[in-house]
């Protein structure tokens, strides 16, 4: 398994627990409501989101017979969409007592936009079978002659 599908699954089950908690804190004080968009982005974002990124980089390459397009883009893909699911997620925790957080609100979802699009374009490239193309030159995967 590649190390970012693990770690996709990994983040993805962090952030569930996380929106776990959020639910349960909202459950037990009424209060907390006014987090729901950060529970909301955990759930969503974090837990659905980041689980079927993972499992899709497993998949598709297998399911398609195509290997995935760009490690690169699949690396990108994972620190931008966390790094702007964390920033946005502060950002809610602050916009109820804060105005200003909008700004931060927005800039992590402008880095998990761009995350996401990284994905979207990375495994449309893997479906059309435009990644990287095996070396023949390498001496791999080539047969020993027969012997006797």
């Amino acid at each position: 398994m590649d190390w970012f599908v693990r770690a996709f699954i990994k983040s993805a089950l962090v952030y569930l627990g996380l929106g776990i908690c959020f639910g349960l804190w909202m459950g037990i004080a009424p209060t907390a409501v006014i987090y729901r968009p950060a529970h909301a982005h955990l759930n969503l974002l974090g837990f659905v989101t980041m689980f079927i990124f993972g499992v899709a980089y497993h998949v598709i390459p297998r399911f398609s017979g195509h290997p995935l397009h760009s490690v690169r883009l699949a690396t990108l893909n994972w620190w931008a969409s966390n790094t702007g699911l964390v920033v946005l997620v502060i950002g809610f925790m602050f916009l109820p007592w804060r105005p200003q957080a909008r700004g931060v609100v927005a800039a992590g979802a402008v880095i998990a936009a761009i995350g996401a699009l990284a994905f979207v374009y990375n495994l449309w490239r893997t479906l059309d079978g435009s990644g990287p193309k095996p070396r023949h030159d390498s001496g791999m995967g080539r047969r020993l002659p027969m012997s006797g």
